[in-house]
């Protein structure tokens, strides 16, 4: 059974909720939202959310009554048989297609699914690593602490691809869930996780409008994921919304100066001089048109965390170690020991709660 979730109404924060196709069927009649929130599938809907179902069921989010003494014995997705269910809690808009997707997203995810065998060893070495490692320096987890006070937290990973990095949060004691816009990168995480033995939450959408409610996470993360492919005037604020009072944002991507200094040909390595505007960096459209990244300077960076209500902690620019290799064809381990390749922003949203 695959639930797809409709466009909505979400009462009291903004016009419209966009919706993701989400394989459910494990995920249905779990417990209750606060012992397992991400993994419930209810958790994903407001109250009363009108959802359709192959076959053309529809039901809705809450407690499933036992109606002999009005008990509420489970929580879960409600399917009934009689139409219009909820239509009066619910606007029902249109059914999310990739028609509905903003331009950028459509793209990446054709990109992403024809590139995705591509990453697959990647992926299989980075599941299967004992500690993780960061960035295309292979920086350890010791040196960079992106996952520092994981344990027990819930944690969303936007745009995560193979889901490595939510498996390294499943074995420090977390509760992950993924989010990616490509079916083809979830096909491998979701054998990546049968062969592995975890087990957690894979949602296929777009991480700039996430079908999750407010405050539900403790922790949001992207390594490559949402941090470059996603807009982030959309997403940051997304991931404000997603956490609780005092939640840390994390996210590696490419550093700022090294996109100044990088050609359009994807063979040509970074060089020792500005090839690009500063001011009004903002979306990377390269010239054969097939996908789309994101960058922003610094300083509008700190500006764009600091509206969304985070508190930056720190921005570490990474160099690449002496005993770095060259792995891929933009950038040389002798540029990137002299300049930075790859930074990490690390932001807490202000509140006195969450991931310490």
């Amino acid at each position: 059974m695959i639930i797809r979730l409709l466009s909505i109404e979400r009462h009291g924060l903004r016009p419209a909720y966009p919706a993701v196709c989400l394989a459910a069927e494990r995920y249905v009649g779990l417990p209750p939202p606060r012992s397992c929130l991400p993994t419930n599938l209810a958790a994903a809907m407001p109250l009363g959310c009108e959802i359709r179902c192959r076959g053309g069921a529809t039901g809705t989010r809450g407690p499933i009554i036992d109606r002999g003494n009005g008990r509420n014995v489970r929580h879960g997705v409600d399917l009934q048989e009689t139409p219009g269910f909820a239509a009066a809690t619910c606007r029902t808009l249109h059914r999310v297609t990739d028609d509905d997707l903003p331009e950028h997203v459509r793209l990446n995810r054709a990109y992403w699914d024809t590139y995705a065998p591509d990453w697959v060893g990647a992926g299989e070495r980075n599941w299967a690593r004992p500690e993780p490692s960061w960035g295309i320096w292979d920086i350890p987890e010791a040196e960079l602490h992106m996952l520092d006070g994981a344990e027990g937290a819930d944690a969303i990973e936007l745009g995560c691809g193979t889901a490595y990095v939510s498996a390294w949060l499943a074995r420090r004691g977390a509760r992950p869930v993924g989010i990616d816009n490509s079916p083809r990168q979830l096909e491998t995480a979701r054998r990546l996780q049968r062969e592995h033995g975890l087990d957690f939450p894979l949602l296929l959408g777009n991480a700039e409008a996430v079908p999750l409610p407010d405050a539900s996470f403790d922790l949001a993360i992207s390594e490559y994921g949402a941090s470059i492919w996603a807009d982030p005037y959309r997403w940051i604020p997304e991931a404000a919304r997603l956490l609780r009072p005092g939640g840390r944002l994390v996210f590696l991507a490419n550093a700022f100066l090294f996109m100044l200094c990088s050609p359009d040909e994807d063979d040509v390595p970074a060089g020792d001089r500005l090839l690009r505007d500063q001011f009004g960096s903002h979306r990377y459209a390269w010239p054969d048109g097939r996908s789309v990244e994101f960058h922003l300077p610094h300083g509008e960076m700190l500006r764009l965390l600091r509206r969304s209500g985070f508190e930056v902690e720190d921005l570490v620019e990474i160099r690449a170690p002496e005993s770095a290799t060259a792995r891929f064809p933009y950038v040389t381990p002798e540029w990137a020991r002299r300049w930075p390749s790859e930074e990490v922003w690390k932001a807490r949203l202000a509140g006195d709660e969450g991931v310490r």
